[in-house]
């Protein structure tokens, strides 16, 4: 009976989560939770002098973000820690022995060298298929060194080490990894241990076709905590940067891209990363989103601008823009003319409408057809704007528009009668009352 399938996430702390990294964990994690394996998260710390604590929570930050729980690791445990390699020294030295004492290392200018075989190492690949790798011209496949003069450690040494120790059955990662597969697959039969299978997925590119680096716009996670995104909705996005269910379907449910997720599937051209398309997905979420998910995730952005209200009162706000929202963070300026009458008005909306010549009048007529409205809904706040309009033949929008800047300081918003409906008869007249004193004097 096969192995349960193990895979991990292994960062280096160095300051912020990348898209790629995102993206590497979230895979594994899909493949994880597919075939009802384990999930692990190591902390690769052995550069002590870019490593900080810092950027370790930022890691943890942002997979939890991303919804990726870990089964083992840090703040969880488990049967095969330490999950940080500064902590595993004494596991590396015992492996180190054991190379040395095989005959596998010699020493180069006081690093040591892995003695590699010179054969042909063929590489399996999930993804990418069978690819060969020559190591018989030295000039070409030198050694390679797994420990500096300082005693540190290098890379590919330590890397597989945890591996073995951690019994990965499975290693997905970039494909800038790859030329590395066959110097560790070396390792692997050194230490007498089997390899685990390898998957190398595309890189992520820029729409020009370069590759993603940490300055592009999008590439750290930590923007889109602070960006006012939905974290399913970027999840999903995530999840195409390289797979496909293939049959051209994109906003799909966690549980159903679960299911779903193959390696077979994942694509072997680089993925395109559009932050224009990311933000449609943030859209699209956004509008089918439950209200209770809604107000959690905008309520942050609420706080900050000062914004709080119950959810009786505020969720008939929230869901007048919520189909027009793309980032949370636009909210409170949207709405924020609800919650407060000092609101400003907008001097180019007051320059168009509250200065040409008729509109205060209109002001105080509809202020006066309102005063007897019953019952101040939307649609009878329609309709008698509308017959006052026809009364004194002109268009309702001699009406519309005055009576928008007078009761949120502004020439754009969510439906004038739905907003009205929402205001509330008493705070709407005295608005429209108030504006006219005010352009009047």
């Amino acid at each position: 009976m096969p192995a349960p399938v193990r895979v991990r996430f292994a960062p280096s702390p160095t300051g912020y989560l990348h898209v790629g990294g995102a993206r590497t964990a979230l895979f594994n994690w899909l493949f994880a939770r597919h075939h009802g394996g384990q999930f692990v998260l190591r902390i690769e710390d052995t550069d002590k002098q870019r490593n900080t604590a810092e950027a370790v929570q930022v890691i943890y930050d942002g997979l939890r973000w991303l919804g990726l729980d870990w089964d083992e690791g840090p703040l969880v445990g488990g049967d095969f820690g330490p999950y940080f390699q500064s902590e595993r020294e004494a596991i590396y030295e015992r492996y180190f022995q054991r190379l040395q004492e095989g005959g596998w290392l010699y020493e180069d200018a006081g690093a040591w060298r892995f003695r590699f075989v010179r054969e042909v190492v063929e590489v399996d690949d999930l993804i990418c298929g069978k690819i060969p790798f020559d190591f018989s011209h030295l000039e070409i496949m030198p050694d390679m060194t797994i420990r500096r003069p300082d005693g540190s450690w290098i890379f590919h040494f330590v890397n597989v080490v945890d591996d073995i120790e951690m019994r990965m059955t499975h290693v997905i990662r970039g494909e800038d990894h790859l030329p590395n597969t066959p110097k560790h697959i070396q390792l692997y039969r050194a230490l007498g241990a089997e390899p685990p299978r390898y998957g190398h997925m595309p890189l992520i590119l820029n729409k020009d076709g370069s590759k993603m680096s940490k300055r592009d716009q999008g590439a750290s996670i930590t923007s889109y905590l602070e960006g006012g995104y939905a974290p399913e909705a970027v999840r999903n996005y995530f999840c195409l940067l390289g797979w496909s269910p293939k049959d051209d379907r994109e906003i799909m449910p966690l549980d159903e891209i679960i299911a779903r997720f193959d390696l077979a599937a994942i694509n072997r051209k680089g993925a395109h990363f559009d932050l224009a398309k990311c933000d449609w997905f943030n859209a699209q979420y956004i509008q089918q989103m439950p209200m209770e998910r809604y107000r959690e995730l905008v309520q942050p952005w609420l706080a900050r601008a000062g914004i709080a209200a119950a959810a009786e009162q505020l969720d008939p706000v929230l869901a007048l823009e919520k189909m027009k929202v793309t980032h949370f963070s636009e909210v409170p300026d949207r709405i924020s003319f609800f919650f407060t009458e000092e609101y400003d008005y907008d001097p180019a909306a007051v320059e168009k409408t509250m200065c040409k010549s008729g509109a205060l009048e209109r002001l105080a007529q509809i202020a006066e057809c309102y005063s007897t409205v019953e019952p101040f809904d939307a649609a009878t706040l329609e309709a008698r704007l509308k017959e006052l309009a026809t009364t004194l033949a002109v268009k309702p929008a001699e009406f519309i528009h005055p009576t928008r800047v007078a009761v949120s300081g502004r020439s754009v918003g969510p439906s004038l009668y739905h907003m009205l409906e929402v205001l509330g008869k008493e705070r709407a007249l005295a608005r429209l009352r108030r504006t006219c004193e005010r352009f009047a004097a």
